[in-house]
């Protein structure tokens, strides 16, 4: 699985339709939505999944009057329950030898174990395989089907992986895998995403309905060096396993042996909406050809975090997309997207 600053050959997107994602701000998501697009579709081809030929005529007027490249963008009439393509998205595998290609490997999803409504979700990968005419390789240990959601993973390109127990391991509240032992989930990470490296960081943020994903959480940026969040305030429900995470990442190594470099990035002030918890994090960030995309706050530190990360992507600038109203749905910017690799 190649990293997510590689060039891509495009990002794959979900438009927002479920209204129970986004309940009462549904209508101002897709103007949020129009403007990632205008933002992408800049450096790469931007590929829009949709229920109905009436939903793409009417996303064509939001994105024609944003901006958005209107040659760079491309429907495809793929039914979904809801718009979190990261997690049911198809995820790319490449190979250099014997010849280059592309591939997708299957893995099942079921809606974070925690919604009954997953069943068109799930179609998605086979239907992408089908249409782009690339293999699919069933996700499976034994003989066993693996479900896994892409925002659970992080992947340096290079053999490693980042993951939390809280989600994969996970055997009492939103079970994946039921009975997958911490060995066995490992075998099947190797095993179907080409990697030989597995960091375990714990808990992910308050809010996450996701229990755990670490795209919230922490990212690589290069092949050695991640970015990790951290919270200041004690008295704040992440600060004691944001801490723990930041002990492990300094014990945790590459797949050469090598320690990881961590860079601090903020957290915004807690968010809430409607008396929940929100999981606002900067680390839900977006790399794409022409741009990193930042999930926002109106905080005071979106502009330090926007900093941070435009010190460690040196190569392409850093853009912020407000994200307030987006994460009511419990997700921003990485959440949304799920990028296809160039060859």
């Amino acid at each position: 699985m190649p990293a997510e600053w590689e060039k891509h050959e495009a990002t794959w997107i979900g438009w927002p339709h479920n209204p129970t994602d986004w309940p009462g701000k549904l209508e101002p998501i897709q103007w949020v939505y129009g403007e990632i697009v205008r933002k992408i579709s800049a450096g790469e081809v931007i590929r829009i999944l949709v229920n109905s030929s009436a939903d793409e005529e009417r996303i064509r007027g939001i994105l024609k009057l944003v901006g958005a490249r209107a040659n760079r963008v491309q429907f495809f009439r793929f039914p979904t329950n809801r718009g979190w393509t990261r997690d049911f998205g198809p995820i790319f595998l490449r190979r250099d030898r014997p010849k280059k290609e592309l591939a997708i490997a299957r893995f099942r999803f079921n809606a974070w174990a925690r919604y009954p409504d997953w069943q068109k979700d799930d179609a998605i990968p086979q239907q992408v395989a089908k249409k782009l005419k690339v293999k699919i390789i069933p996700a499976r240990l034994g003989g066993r089907e693996i479900v896994l959601e892409g925002g659970s993973i992080d992947v340096n390109g290079r053999g490693t992986v980042l993951t939390t127990e809280e989600c994969l391991l996970d055997q009492k509240r939103q079970v994946r895998n039921p009975g997958l032992s911490r060995a066995d989930t490992e075998t099947a990470l190797r095993e179907n995403l080409g990697v030989t490296n597995v960091v375990w960081l714990g808990k992910g943020i308050a809010g996450d309905d996701t229990h755990g994903h670490v795209d919230d959480l922490c990212r690589f940026v290069n092949p050695s060096t991640v970015v990790l969040i951290r919270e200041k305030n004690q008295n704040d429900l992440n600060y004691r396993p944001l801490e723990e995470n930041w002990e492990r990442i300094r014990d945790a190594r590459l797949e050469t042996g090598e320690k990881i470099e961590a860079v601090e990035l903020p957290m915004p002030a807690p968010l809430h909406f409607d008396g929940v918890r929100l999981p606002a994090s900067y680390a839900n960030f977006y790399i794409t050809n022409a741009a990193v995309l930042v999930p926002t706050f109106n905080d005071p530190n979106d502009r330090t975090a926007l900093g941070i990360l435009a010190e460690v992507f040196p190569d392409r600038p850093v853009l912020g997309i407000h994200a307030v109203d987006l994460v009511w749905g419990f997700g921003t910017l990485h959440c949304l997207t799920q990028q296809q690799p160039a060859l």
